[in-house]
């Protein structure tokens, strides 16, 4: 005890040393949890110290605030709590992902919430819960046992010592960053946190965000991007008066966007009973295909979509933003549906996931589509193990689409069949493939999983290109990868040696000529339009007009920024782009009669789901679904408040996503 209590006189009474070893403490905790390796975590701290110190002042300056309050070292541990949860949500993000913790990802907190079921067991959440009850528990207890200052605390030379600490802190990392010690952009976000450290980095996602100005920025900049008459007299774009497509002779055109769909046989170390992918790899040898540079790795679906109908790189936004949790929830945005449609083309989104995923159900009315057709809209889903809905669904889909309008179709098709998590146990009976070799069992479990989904992804793949090659209609199929999976990979593990690389198909019904390019995914809309003679967009005229040319992408986001957040000078200095009355569904949901047998009522109609439910007055009644036609109601109402019952496409989290008229 009396060993205890000299400790305790000697060193943590010297609240200076204290800050600064738990400092150092932390950032090894939260570096160890990042490598997954307490040897790689000390390896980093002694063979960068520069950076480890910039993260270790950037730490020491939030636990110095702890010198305010008497109770110090409750203080501490309560200031240090913030980096601990940091530390520890990071590590277990990426057990699951190969995209670490930003800000942004606080804004997918509802998101996240809702799929946690997929990555983690009961077991697991019920652990998770019963630690946070104990963290919560311990510092209860730390309030009342840790001590209390018995002297008066000199405000003012404590509040000096901080803003000492707070300005030293800032000026160690302005210098690193303009010294080039710590990045300020970072290109692939993955490395950056690997080699700027944790906290830098996550800091910098919360105070980056959106598009940086351009230092010259000025209308006359903007419109210098184009050629003088260009885009007419006024150098202003003006959608849809200055294209002369033959719209005639224009294909409907379909995206289909492949949740983390690579060619598994590109891994290194794994082999498989047979190739995972036929039918995708003889489409790739008859039809244009190339590989596509995406912006993420493991994660960041939306972001891709994002690029591929805007013409917009992802990275000119913050670190690990995503545009449709931010300016796309405010902001319409010129992209792929919004051009076609001034050529008379009927715009569709459909994806077999959640409608209110990504914030899709009202971000893409800001893009321009008519309707959005998500899972809520969608009968007869068959599901993965993980729990995701299989692809296959999505070919009645993409027909329903279609025959929807008697103009060219637009489609973007969002794929969810190969999303992670993937299993390190047996999940798969009597599995069409096999792993045969790999480096370990968790390896061959995981590896097996994910080739047996991508083999059923390849099986859709050819059902849906038969079906499309019966079609009536010229219809143009661009299919790709959105990301590599989630899987334990990096370069030396990839034979391309690109962590970014997915592969893509152009495929068509109507005898295009076979054209193999690279592209990344901000080129994708352009290449495609240009060889269909399409040049309607303003994105896509740049994307057809300067790719490769001097500025190319320095002019790229200028124009970004123009079109989102500056003055919108190539507009004329106005927003052109009116938000679309979204429609959920392509069919309508009709109620024809409400029947009453017995003391029961039933709602006959058509193109109910199991997600639709009886309302009324905006209140979710008990409902049983019957089938595609027959709602049941499995509660009393007042008789004469049935003809006021209506149908709810209601979502799993309880979002009402439409109703009846």
């Amino acid at each position: 005890m009396e060993k205890l209590k000299g400790f305790y006189v000697k060193y943590l009474k010297n609240y200076g040393v204290l800050l600064v070893a738990v400092a150092v403490f932390l950032d090894l905790f939260i570096e160890t949890f990042a490598r997954h390796s307490l040897i790689q975590s000390i390896g980093f701290l002694v063979l960068h110290p520069l950076v480890s110190l910039c993260n270790i002042l950037l730490i020491l300056a939030v636990l110095s605030l702890s010198l305010l309050f008497k109770r110090r070292i409750f203080a501490i541990c309560l200031f240090s709590l913030p980096w601990i949860v940091l530390g520890a949500v990071n590590g277990i993000i990426l057990l699951n992902r190969m995209t670490p913790f930003t800000v942004k990802d606080l804004s997918n907190f509802s998101d996240g919430i809702s799929i946690i079921t997929t990555y983690f067991s009961t077991g697991t959440l019920i652990l998770v819960g019963v630690i946070a009850a104990a963290i919560v528990l311990t510092y209860v207890v730390l309030f009342r046992r840790t001590p209390k200052l018995q002297r008066k605390i000199n405000y003012k030379k404590v509040l000096a010592v901080i803003a000492v600490i707070i300005v030293a802190t800032f000026g160690v990392v302005q210098i690193s960053m303009r010294t080039g010690i710590l990045e300020t952009f970072f290109g692939n976000l993955a490395y950056a946190y690997r080699d700027n450290g944790v906290p830098y980095c996550f800091l910098v996602t919360w105070v980056s965000t959106g598009i940086d100005k351009p230092d010259d920025y000025s209308q006359e900049m903007i419109q210098s991007i184009f050629s003088e008459g260009e885009l007419g007299d006024d150098n202003i774009y003006t959608p849809g008066e200055d294209d002369d497509t033959d719209v005639d002779s224009t294909p409907n055109i379909i995206y289909l966007q492949l949740e983390s769909f690579i060619d598994p046989t590109l891994l290194e170390g794994v082999e498989y009973s047979e190739d995972p992918m036929p039918n995708y790899r003889k489409l790739m040898e008859e039809y244009s295909s190339g590989y596509l540079t995406v912006p993420s790795v493991g994660a960041g679906t939306a972001n891709v979509e994002f690029e591929v109908m805007s013409g917009m790189s992802a990275k000119f936004f913050g670190p690990g933003e995503y545009p449709y949790k931010s300016i796309l929830k405010e902001e319409t945005c010129e992209a792929a549906p919004y051009d076609l449609k001034t050529l008379g083309y009927s715009t569709h989104a459909i994806h077999n996931h959640r409608g209110v995923f990504y914030n899709r159900n009202t971000v893409f009315a800001n893009m321009g589509f008519d309707t959005f057709t998500s899972l809520e809209y969608m009968n007869n889903v068959m599901k993965t193990p993980k729990n995701w809905a299989k692809d296959a669904l999505l070919t009645e889909q993409i027909l329903d689409a279609l025959n929807s309008t008697e103009e060219q179709d637009y489609i973007y098709t969002i794929s969810v069949q190969g999303h992670g998590k993937y299993p390190t146990e047996e999940t798969i009976t009597n599995p069409a493939i096999t792993v045969t070799k790999a480096e370990s069992d968790e390896q061959k479990w995981s590896y097996e999983y994910y080739a047996n989904e991508v083999y059923e992804m390849d099986l859709f793949v050819k059902e849906l290109t038969d079906t499309l090659a019966n079609y009536d209609e010229d219809i143009i199929l661009v299919m790709y990868g959105d990301h590599l999976p989630a899987l334990d990979m990096t370069e030396e593990t990839v034979k391309t040696g690109n962590l970014y690389q997915t592969q893509y198909i152009v495929w068509d019904n109507f005898g295009m000529k076979k054209n193999d390019k690279d592209l990344a995914t901000y080129e994708l809309n352009a290449e495609i339009l240009d060889r269909l003679d399409i040049s309607v967009g303003l994105m896509t005229k740049y994307h057809q007009n300067y790719n490769g040319k001097d500025g190319y992408m320095t002019n790229l986001k200028s124009l970004a920024y123009d079109m989102l957040y500056g003055e919108k000078y190539i507009y004329g200095e106005k927003n052109p782009f009116k938000k679309t009355d979204l429609k959920m569904g392509v069919k309508d949901i009709v109620i024809e009669e409400v029947v009453q047998i017995g003391e029961k009522y039933y709602i006959k109609g058509q193109n109910f789901t199991e997600y639709s439910k009886i309302t009324l007055d905006g209140e979710e009644l008990k409902t049983v679904f019957l089938g595609p036609t027959i709602l049941a109601l499995n509660e009393e109402v007042d008789p004469e408040d049935v003809d006021k019952m209506k149908v709810s496409q209601i979502e799993k989290n309880n979002e009402i996503l439409s109703t009846t008229e």
